[in-house]
């Protein structure tokens, strides 16, 4: 008894916990769980054999269907005989977690728990007398643990042969849990250590060894701070979760698509930061020019002292940096610390503009799988993947109810919020269940198409109306000329944009309101649909502004710095724009609302107009990425102001959704209009200002060169005259980028994987189709087989029950009449036959005695 009880008990000598004891009280806790424990294997066994008495019972009286029949209960369920019922009862999956077995793993897991805690006094303080103790029980471990325990040594005994490359490798694929795969590593360690403790008894470490284990260590307690460190100074660590909850889905994907967007922008900055800014910065062009004193209009115009910096185009040079200089004619002598490796700055440019766009391509529309997939940025074929799975989503409620809790969750916090997450994810999908169109007469239907029609033409003439207004005031802002002392006037084309934003916002919404909608989703769709039409025609007309009539009217000066300037004021301007809305237009109508008006209400979070508000940003970040390379440090800490404004204005100012919907779809959405129209647009505005516009001839580091394109040329051509070594650079630049065949290979290919992709889903769809059926064939034939069984055993027991009635009634009996067996106390008569009366007279009186 003894021996059982401290296999369970040695917790603490396998954790390495010795000098820390429970208290009474946890103790007590151990002993009342273990007792529960106990008496649930108990209560099982006593079920069993009150089954095995009621058939028993049902046997001996000769009921017939008694315990065999199906009768129905009290609210019309089947209630089955003792044998079927025996029969599920020894189903596997009523029988997990009912084994002794699986008792003291449970046992030993809550040991584990409690004996972990550091604040616990110890055990020699307290009186002996105080301690429960758990010798009442049988503990005594069966075969099968004992069996176990033996394998468990057995395969410490291998794991201590082999290396620690190939112990870590050989852990990781076993089918164990975490706990047990701890349990065995530190099993294997500890043993380790004390083989090498014994050989190496007679010598000690080499002091360069021990220095190296503890550089080791130390740098990996550093990256392992950092990363905590990083992880908790996030903005958004427990804000997502808490807007979840309280907001739902549909307010969090806005939240959720800012975070990517942070993303994207801080890999974007890290490429251009590392390759062209920083090398600009420390091999600087020349002498600086004196700049101008700082004013502080310069953080809304961009330009005075910001525009001799690496931050504008005009900064770059168009020479080689670092390169060995050839003494001049004059006799000068060349400035020392000349380094022998050259920088091309105008290939390095054009070059890293390629690349940065390139992976920002590859991030939006596809993510390679990692083992940190949170350090990742979202992808479009990630959120198609995750929002459009291939078959239907059907018992995603009872998944919500029974699978959503996560059961590492300790703090009241977190818990918390978990539960309102919870909640919030319940009332969405029963709001999308409940969703249906209720029938509408003829009259009616008419009468909401003529109002659909209407809210369209008018929502499309107020978008041809801000078009023509911001084209008019473009072209009077070229005509009328600019003097260096008003740099306040080049405020007023993005104040004018941004004013016509925001009034044809506000309304598309005040329409959106006055369709009345059935689906809420629709609506903000609806809403999406018109801003980004209204944006896109928007930023259209400015790309024509820009690379079309500020080019010709900037000859002679550098109007890649004009351009870049420009579109760091539309980016400011809207940030204000963006403030300003969320101070008056949440926050003075609450208080008017609370205060004048005495209503509850809050404002409701606008998704459709401050998502479309964040795709005009970001597609006004990529647009001026190649005339201002740190625009993208400018949207950084624009898209962190957003975030802290934002969550602090919804929290305080706005209320949940009246209507509460299901928004699955709406992060793919969203990445699939910042890919498509915003993207796509800015990548075809780039390569044509690579490819056609002609470059400034007094700035820039392609001043010297008809198309911006034309420095890979020169770099491909002063590679064909340096010699055969590198001959196979302007044959790839002639057969794979300039010829046309490779162009429409490339598109028959994409064309080929996109087909084979399409019908590979197809054959998926097929399969999960014929694997539902399948599934549902599969649970006909379990209720068959049931049912049969259950036919099986009623046969069985009427069979029984009629051998036992023939074994108490003999057939002679049955066969005569007569007189009855109790003179007036039964039914049945005597029979006739002289010896048979006499038998049964004498019986009679000795039962009567």
């Amino acid at each position: 008894m003894a021996q059982p009880l401290a296999l369970v008990l040695n917790v603490p000598e396998a954790l390495g916990d010795q000098d820390q004891e429970p208290s009474p009280y946890e103790e007590s806790e151990v002993h009342d769980s273990f007792h529960q424990l106990i008496q649930e294997q108990s209560q099982l066994a006593e079920e069993e054999l009150e089954l095995q008495q009621r058939q028993l019972v049902a046997g001996t009286l000769g009921v017939p269907g008694s315990g065999h029949q199906t009768l129905l209960g009290s609210e019309g369920a089947p209630v089955h005989s003792a044998a079927t019922l025996r029969i599920l009862a020894s189903m596997p999956s009523r029988t997990i977690g009912r084994s002794r077995g699986a008792i003291i793993s449970q046992y030993y897991n809550r040991t584990v728990k409690l004996r972990r805690r550091g604040s616990r006094p110890l055990l020699g303080d307290m009186v002996r007398s105080a301690r429960p103790s758990l010798r009442l029980y049988d503990l005594e471990l069966g075969p099968r643990a004992l069996e176990e325990d033996e394998k468990q040594g057995l395969l410490v005994k291998e794991l201590q042969g082999l290396s620690v490359v190939q112990r870590d490798h050989m852990l990781r694929g076993m089918p164990l849990n975490l706990a047990e795969k701890r349990c065995l590593r530190e099993k294997s360690q500890i043993q380790r250590g004390k083989r090498r403790a014994r050989q190496d008894r007679g010598g000690v470490f080499s002091c360069c060894s021990r220095l190296r284990y503890a550089c080791i260590l130390a740098l990996h307690s550093l990256g392992l701070a950092l990363l905590s460190g990083l992880h908790a100074a996030r903005p958004w660590r427990h804000t997502l979760k808490q807007i979840g909850g309280q907001f739902g889905s549909s307010v969090l994907s806005y939240f959720l698509f800012l975070k990517t967007l942070l993303a994207f922008n801080a890999l974007l900055l890290l490429l251009l930061l590392g390759l062209l800014a920083g090398v600009q910065a420390a091999l600087p062009p020349g002498p600086p020019d004196p700049a101008p004193a700082f004013t502080g209009l310069e953080l809304l115009t961009g330009g005075g002292c910001f525009t001799h910096t690496v931050m504008y185009y005009g900064y770059y040079s168009n020479a080689t940096l670092n390169q060995p200089c050839v003494p001049p004619r004059d006799g000068h002598q060349c400035s020392p610390g000349a380094s022998s490796l050259p920088y091309n700055m105008p290939l390095a440019y054009l070059f890293t503009m390629g690349a940065a766009f390139f992976i920002t391509c590859i991030s939006l529309v596809y993510r390679p799988p990692s083992p940190c997939p949170s350090l990742l940025v979202p992808s479009m074929s990630h959120a198609f993947g995750e929002s459009y799975r291939v078959g239907s989503t059907k018992g995603v409620h009872a998944i919500t109810v029974f699978c959503s809790w996560d059961y590492k969750v300790t703090e009241k916090r977190a818990s918390r919020l978990q539960q309102d997450n919870i909640r919030t994810q319940l009332k969405e999908l029963l709001a999308e269940w409940q969703l249906h169109r209720s029938p509408q007469s003829l009259r009616g239907r008419l009468r909401r198409a003529v109002l659909l029609g209407l809210a369209w033409l008018l929502c499309l003439g107020t978008m041809l109306g801000c078009s023509v207004a911001v084209f008019v005031f473009s072209e009077v802002t070229i005509q009328s000329p600019e003097s260096a002392g008003q740099e306040a006037r080049l405020l007023a084309l993005p104040l004018v944009v941004s004013l016509l934003n925001l009034g044809a916002s506000y309304l598309f919404r005040g329409l959106a309101a006055l369709e009345r909608h059935e689906s809420p989703g629709l609506e903000v769709y609806v809403s999406i649909c018109r801003n980004l039409i209204l944006k896109m025609a928007i930023l259209g007309i400015l790309c024509y502004h820009w690379l079309g009539r500020r080019v010709a009217a900037l000859q002679g000066q550098c109007w890649e710095d004009f351009v870049g300037q420009e579109l760091y004021r539309f980016m400011v301007m809207d940030f204000l724009f963006a403030l300003l809305d969320t101070l008056f237009g949440e926050l003075v109508w609450r208080l008017i609302s609370e205060r004048k008006l005495k209503r509850r209400r809050k404002p409701e979070f606008d998704i459709a107009r401050n998502v479309l508000d964040l795709i005009y940003g970001q597609t006004l970040t990529w647009l001026g990425v190649l005339f201002s390379p740190l625009l993208p440090a400018v949207q950084v800490l624009r898209l962190l102001l957003l975030f802290l404004v934002k969550k602090a204005s919804l929290m305080a100012n706005c209320q949940a959704p009246r209507r509460p919907w299901l928004a699955s779809h709406m992060s793919t959405v969203f990445l699939t209009l910042l890919c498509f129209p915003s993207f796509l647009g800015a990548a075809i505005f780039l390569c044509y200002a690579v490819w056609q516009v002609k470059p400034s001839s007094t700035c820039g580091p392609f001043r010297t060169l008809d198309t911006m394109y034309e420095a890979g040329r020169v770099w491909v051509r002063h590679l064909e005259s340096a010699g055969p070594g590198a001959s196979w650079v302007p044959w790839l630049h002639r057969y794979l980028v300039e010829s046309t065949f490779f162009l429409f290979l490339a598109s028959a290919l994409l064309l080929a994987i996109i087909y084979f992709n399409i019908q590979v889903v197809k054959g998926q769809r097929k399969v999960i189709s014929l694997l539902k059926e399948q599934i549902r064939n599969e649970g006909e034939d379990k209720i068959f087989l049931i049912n049969r069984l259950h036919s099986v055993y009623e046969r069985k027991e009427r069979s029984r029950a009629h051998r036992n009635e023939e074994a108490v009634m003999p057939s002679a009996l049955l066969a005569d009449g007569g007189d009855s067996w109790w003179d007036s106390e039964g039914p049945c008569r005597l029979p006739q036959h002289p010896q048979l009366r006499s038998v049964t007279t004498s019986w009679q009186a000795e039962t009567r005695i």
